[in-house]
């Protein structure tokens, strides 16, 4: 592995943001429109219950920061590659010496970048609008946040996939893969919520087991490692079959030429 190809390819990825303000105001605006929102409901229906609900917004507040973490790194691999599609860079990557695991540790470090710069933004303003401390999770953070983290590499990787075998017309699946789950991912109730056939489907993603971790942890103040090792063992799955598809599909896209269609639609 030559860190050099990695760092010269996130050079250029981070200079696409740096170079382009519209690219920063894209990065940060969303989230914080959904915080605010999320936030000024949640304490519009705690008004209405007469002060009631207690705990409600430190549970939606913490969901929606954790879950754009996922978001933010899924968007970190998937956009990446969109962005060598668009700019009809594609070609020249793949026929230059990068190999496959450093083009794919080049965007997983792109999305750890967004996922660190909007979660710093995203923590001030819980702090200073809703009186949220996020490092009140102490070490459990690191855990919740490494496994949204590393099951949102799992999905951008199979964005990147599908995008590659089917070209522009499933370009819209870099942003819509995520909220596919979203339903099941048990970020703003619990997975007792959901209706008993669709329980056993939301105890299969690990984000299951980190937002109830973390509902665990705000409740009594203990974390349930079990659960976050359980998600842990999970994205190493998810992260080794997504490999493994975009492995499968780059072949079958040399194979056929899709390499050239995609960058020359």
């Amino acid at each position: 592995m030559n860190f050099s190809v990695i760092r010269a390819l996130v050079t250029r990825y981070i200079l696409l943001y740096t170079r382009n303000p519209v690219r920063l105001v894209e990065l940060f605006f969303w989230p914080i429109v959904q915080l605010l929102v999320w936030g000024f409901l949640t304490r519009f229906l705690q008004q209405q219950q007469g002060g009631g609900m207690p705990g409600v917004i430190t549970f939606l507040i913490g969901g929606i920061i954790l879950w754009d973490s996922l978001f933010r790194a899924q968007q970190g691999v998937a956009i990446s590659f969109l962005e060598d599609v668009w700019t009809r860079n594609l070609l020249n990557i793949f026929a230059a010496p990068v190999r496959m695991t450093e083009y794919l540790i080049a965007t997983f470090t792109v999305g750890f970048l967004r996922v660190f710069f909007t979660g710093m933004v995203l923590s001030a303003i819980a702090w200073f609008g809703y009186a949220f401390n996020l490092f009140q999770f102490e070490w459990a953070l690191i855990a919740f946040y490494a496994n949204l983290m590393i099951f949102g590499w799992a999905l951008g990787v199979l964005a990147t996939a599908v995008i590659l075998r089917w070209g522009h017309g499933a370009e819209s699946l870099a942003w819509a893969i995520p909220f596919m789950i979203q339903p099941v991912a048990a970020v703003f109730y619990t997975v007792k919520s959901l209706p008993e056939w669709l329980q056993p489907v939301a105890w299969s993603f690990p984000t299951a087991y980190v937002f109830e971790g973390m509902r665990e942890t705000l409740k009594t103040g203990h974390t349930p490692w079990s659960m976050l090792m359980t998600a842990l063992a999970l994205n190493a799955f998810y992260l080794v079959l997504a490999g493994a598809v975009f492995a499968w599909t780059l072949r079958i896209a040399r194979h056929r030429g899709l390499l050239v269609k995609v960058t020359s639609s």
